[in-house]
């Protein structure tokens, strides 16, 4: 990694106009769930929706989400490719209105790594082996980051959000980072 900028060197670069400057110290990583359109994979349209590139025309669905403004620093997809939309070293706008440990707007102190997949169904092996990797990459470049500080957005986000959702194996992750 690539401290000063924030880059991964493993990853495919796409970068993302949506992010801003950070205001804390990083101190949590977020892990979420998307797929574009719902529920189908290997589109390339999570990319196009973080780099403000997605045609409303092409699904009903993108017409509900043309206008949102959001990233993620990381998505790794079914096949285990990495992708960076954001440096860590800046702000991505993936959690929205959340909250961990009693302090506001996570975006501000957190990473955000999503997973292409949905709420209700398994992740791939290969997503599980890059996500366990990255992760240890993050928690040497960024101490405050611990197990305990590894959640989901629906953790920091209840009611509201529900990824990566129930088919996460938090327990096989956590016990290999």
């Amino acid at each position: 990694m690539d401290k000063k900028k924030g880059w991964i060197k493993e990853a495919k670069i796409l970068e993302s106009p949506n992010f801003d400057q950070r205001s804390d110290e990083i101190s949590l990583i977020v892990i979420h769930s998307i797929s574009l359109p719902p529920s189908k994979y290997g589109s390339n349209d999570i990319d196009k929706f973080f780099l403000n590139k997605l045609d409303s025309s092409k699904h009903s669905y993108f017409e509900k989400i043309i206008n949102l403004k959001v990233s993620s620093h990381f998505l790794i997809e079914r096949t285990g490719v990495l992708k960076q939309f954001v440096s860590t070293e800046d702000r991505a706008w993936h959690a929205g209105e959340s909250s961990f440990e009693g302090k506001n707007n996570c975006n501000n102190f957190s990473i955000g790594i999503e997973l292409e997949g949905t709420d209700d169904s398994k992740f791939e092996k290969v997503q599980y082996s890059k996500l366990i990797k990255l992760t240890r990459t993050l928690m040497e470049n960024y101490p405050k980051i611990n197990k305990d500080r590894i959640v989901g957005h629906s953790f920091v986000a209840p009611g509201r959000k529900s990824d990566p959702g129930i088919y996460f194996d938090w327990e096989y992750f956590k016990s290999e980072v």
